[in-house]
């Protein structure tokens, strides 16, 4: 997830995520044990299970709710097939993959402020996965093709399709007013994605 730090030249929209996220971000940070010496190729996939059962209904609910601004490609940016694709290399099928457990305590995506503030948690999880997939390859020797395509799942792109996201929350409206609905949109994600693998017994 994205790492919060000052940046003066930074659109208004973007420091006020990084500074409202920031404790959040650190607090789940420390508790995801990809760098515990005990994660094992069991929790490991306990793991995955849960972030699908977050991943999968939430990325159905932002293609549904018809509010993100224009400028983003949900389709392009899903996370969910990498997801169901690791799942199976880890040795579900799919009627296993079916039958996961969902969230259903998510963020809510009543306005396109709440949808930026949910891709902004999204997005920058996925720049934050590539330190996660060099973990993961030397802990667990896991790659794109036995389970580890969800940490590099933008691949070579990743830096540069970061990059557009952040043009993209740039063009967005600059009223303090509507920053804020985005900053709780975001602090919602953050808190409902931690509430949610607490619940399925994955962090430290």
């Amino acid at each position: 997830m994205p790492k919060p730090h000052q940046d003066p030249g930074a659109p208004a929209l973007l420091q006020d995520l990084r500074a409202g996220t920031a404790t959040l971000h650190v607090a789940l940070e420390k508790r995801l044990p990809f760098f515990s010496e005990q994660l094992d190729a069991a929790w490991y996939r306990r793991l995955i299970q849960a972030y699908y059962g977050f991943y999968q209904p939430l990325e159905a609910a932002l293609q549904a709710s018809g509010l993100i601004p224009p400028g983003y490609d949900p389709a392009q940016r899903r996370k969910t097939p990498a997801l169901a694709g690791d799942l199976q290399a880890l040795g579900l099928d799919p009627t296993s993959i079916d039958a996961l457990p969902r969230c259903e305590q998510l963020p809510a995506l009543s306005h396109p402020g709440a949808c930026l503030g949910t891709l902004y948690v999204l997005e920058g999880a996925t720049l934050g996965g590539q330190i996660l997939r060099r973990e993961m390859a030397q802990r667990l020797d896991l790659n794109e093709d036995n389970g580890g395509a969800f940490l590099d799942v933008y691949g070579a792109a990743t830096g540069r399709r970061w990059k557009d996201f952040l043009d993209y929350l740039g063009r967005m409206p600059e009223d303090a007013s509507a920053r804020q609905q985005v900053v709780s949109a975001a602090q919602s994600t953050f808190a409902c994605f931690e509430r949610w693998l607490d619940s399925r017994e994955v962090l430290l």
